[in-house]
């Protein structure tokens, strides 16, 4: 680390969110204006600052200076004075006013505006109302400077420093000596463990109420980033022992007296454990959530009752004749479970159909449509993703002219400042509301989406359970069929036409448990290159995507192939690829470098935040069209529209030349290549491989280990999500 002391020109950019700053600045015995990169409050020119940080070259802006913290002192020349009062530090003081003051009360300047800042009246054209602005914004500058020495001299980054005083203005300071871990809740980026860092080195008590209660949330938080609702109370009471290091008394008096304020609510009895060795089943264990997922969960069910018990605006007048008028416009002849799903629709408030690929689901659902809009009902279209709602609206463009899907967010017109427009009180207009790729769902948004389900209006929920769950807590698809409350229909039967795919043979062959058939013509859609080293692996795939498919079917590889990866991290995980597939199809392109990822000129990028305001939603892949360097701003192309980024927003982007197989759900690709090892393990289960495969259109090659693909299919027991939802059910189908 090097210590030195900056007198700043020029802002050249900062980041109000986040305190991001690049400024220009001199330096003693430097003739060049020095480059300074680093987290700051409110920097201005003028102002006097020693940086502490280490030097680095940048490689479009050159030799830069890095600041992990700093310190400011105020300027000691009138010149300095001058640039500082005028910079727009001070509200109601521009260049000129700062000019008359400094030259009235030279070295004495800020000396005066500190101690006696009634003597302005003195200046000529500074009256009384402009002396109370000033002296206002001058307190609030102190305040800043206040807390920033304090929160850098206990060794807290300038970037959450910043964080934190943007959220809690002049009031940093009692916050966070009253309550540091309430920074885990309100401020985006700082997590418990970041607060609990921060709180220690304040000085706080590794037993204070405060941090037992911060870490109890934070462990059912992250018990919900696996998928789980609830967390019972010995599995929670361990995690937060070793989550706190504290006895676990403490945490049971924490426990209790969070469920007394309602942060945590507890279903008593409500969870019976699995039978161990001894087929010896333990009593119920209770089930504690957090207040979002429990008050979801209630409502799902209750809603889905009522709607069940309710009776449709509207009815088909002649179900039987319909179907008929509908098989012979298309010239489909519907089997006996597509004629049932379709009957089931028209009879039935709330449905659900589910199927793999080649089964029929999008034929029926199409009839589905057409059947009601034959009977002069509205139909609406939903999907949870930008990319599923664009296949639905693609898969019945040809079919019901004007007909679009939108995602659930739009269709509910979500703001980001107000939340769900589209709710119990301005409900949804329509029909039938036909919602598509279901197991995507999670439990927080299935309940915002019913409550603006009107009572009369029909509901069908469409996907494939054999899929992977959502990426949100819950198993919304799976505990709606689990309950045998709604009425379900199962496609099964592979048509005539998908029987001829590899991809779709192997898909339902992963689903029963067995092993893959592989057929290495020309004419298959199918491959398989055994692997069993990630190093190796990554070879086989770099060759694959930069030479062999694209001269074998002449495309694009950055539009028309798609890498999936189990996972993100380790040798053969998503970062891995993109880096090595980012080297050999695009090495040299402008481009902004951000936490270890640089992303250039023809990049292909996927958003990986649902961002309302950009209208660009977690999933979505684009292309990046331009970088301006200078201005440190990219332009991609989302689906045709341009959206613009900054530098500070690219911690919502990574490079999507690869992906893992979680992120590609709601998605499809004409070209798939896949890798399957056994540095995939412990992700490597039948669900994974299944929707792998599902995202393949043309073709799939899968890179694998024999014994990897085989434990894949081998391993049918999908991880067990702690939820209740089809207990509520059918407990409230009874009463």
């Amino acid at each position: 680390m090097e210590t030195m002391r900056v007198l700043v020109q020029r802002i050249t950019f900062h980041n109000e969110e986040n305190g991001y700053t690049v400024l220009k600045g001199r330096v003693k015995n430097r003739p060049d204006l020095l480059t300074v990169v680093g987290n700051f409050a409110q920097p201005h020119a003028g102002s006097v600052l020693t940086v502490r940080g280490e030097w680095r070259i940048d490689g479009k802006y050159g030799q830069q200076f890095c600041a992990e913290s700093y310190e400011e002192s105020l300027p000691a020349t009138a010149l300095g004075m001058e640039r500082y009062l005028g910079s727009g530090l001070i509200r109601g003081v521009g260049p000129s006013i700062a000019r008359r003051i400094v030259r009235y009360f030279g070295d004495q300047t800020l000396e005066i505006m500190d101690q006696s800042p009634e003597r302005l009246l003195e200046v000529p054209g500074i009256g009384k109302r402009k002396i109370l602005q000033i002296q206002q914004s001058w307190l609030e500058q102190k305040e800043i400077k206040n807390i920033m020495i304090f929160l850098q001299s206990h060794d807290v980054s300038t970037a959450h420093a910043a964080r934190i005083y943007k959220q809690y203005g002049n009031q940093a300071l009692q916050v966070l000596r009253e309550n540091p871990y309430r920074m885990a809740d309100d401020i985006y980026g700082i997590g418990f463990r970041t607060a609990d860092q921060i709180a220690r080195k304040l000085g706080m008590d590794p037993e204070a109420f405060f941090r037992i209660r911060s870490g109890l949330i934070y462990a059912l938080g992250q018990l919900s980033s696996q998928g789980h609702c609830f967390a019972i109370r010995p599995e929670l009471l361990k995690e937060g022992t070793k989550l706190l290091n504290v006895a676990e008394e403490k945490l049971v008096m924490t426990l209790d007296q969070m469920v007394r304020d309602r942060d945590l609510i507890v279903e008593k009895k409500a969870v019976a454990m699995k039978e161990d060795a001894y087929g010896y089943t333990p009593e119920k264990e209770d089930a504690i959530y957090l207040p979002p997922f429990f008050i979801s969960e209630n409502a799902i069910a209750r809603k889905l009752i009522r709607l069940m018990n309710m009776a449709p605006s509207r009815s088909v007048p002649d179900m039987e004749e319909a179907i008929r008028r509908v098989s012979a416009q298309t010239g489909i002849v519907f089997d006996p479970v597509q004629m049932e799903a379709i009957r089931t629709a028209v009879k039935s408030k709330v449905m659900v159909l589910t199927g793999g690929p080649g089964t029929g689901k999008t034929t029926t659902t199409q009839s589905i449509i057409a059947v009601f809009r034959m009977s002069g009902m509205e139909v609406v279209l939903a999907a949870p993703t930008g990319r599923a709602a664009k296949r639905m609206t693609e898969s019945c463009s040809g079919t019901f002219a004007g007909l679009e899907s939108r995602t659930i967010h739009r269709l509910l017109e979500y703001n980001p400042a107000s939340g769900y427009q589209r709710n119990g009180e301005n409900p949804l207009s329509g029909h039938v509301l036909i919602v598509d790729e279901c197991s995507m769902i999670d439990t927080l948004l299935m309940h915002n989406l019913l409550k603006a389900v009107p009572d009369d209006m029909r509901l069908i929920l469409i996907g494939d359970a054999d899929q992977l769950p959502s990426v949100g807590a819950g198993n919304v698809l799976r505990d709606l069929i689990a309950s045998e409350t709604v009425p379900v229909v199962r496609l099964q039967r592979i048509f005539r036409q998908a029987q001829n795919s590899l991809i779709v043979r192997n898909a339902h062959r992963v689903n029963q448990g067995s092993s893959l058939e592989i057929n290495h013509s020309s004419e298959s859609d199918f491959f398989r290159i055994q692997c069993e080293e990630p190093a190796d692996a990554v070879q086989r795939i770099a060759d694959l995507y930069c030479r062999r498919l694209p001269q074998a079917y002449h495309v694009n590889p950055v539009q028309d192939i798609q890498v999936l990866s189990p996972r993100n991290g380790g040798p053969c995980g998503a970062l891995a690829l993109n880096a090595r597939l980012q080297a050999l199809v695009n090495p040299t392109a402008p481009g902004l470098t951000y936490g270890g990822m640089t992303f250039r000129a023809g990049d292909k990028v996927m958003q990986i935040r649902n961002n309302y305001d950009k209208e660009v939603f977690n999933g979505d892949i684009g292309f990046i069209r331009s970088v301006d360097t200078e201005e440190r701003t990219l332009q991609i192309s989302f689906d045709g529209g341009m959206v613009s980024y900054d530098a500070t927003e690219l911690d919502e982007l990574n490079l999507a030349y690869a992906c893992t197989i979680h992120k590609a759900q709601g998605s499809e690709y004409p070209i798939v290549i896949m890798p399957i090892l056994r540095c995939h393990f412990p992700l490597l289960q039948r669900n994974l491989l299944y929707t792998g495969i599902t995202r393949a259109r043309k073709r799939l090659i899968l890179v694998g280990d024999p014994s990897a693909v085989a434990m894949c299919v081998n391993r049918a027991d999908v991880d067990q999500r702690m939820t209740l939802l089809a207990q509520r059910l059918k407990r409230l189908l009874t009463c």
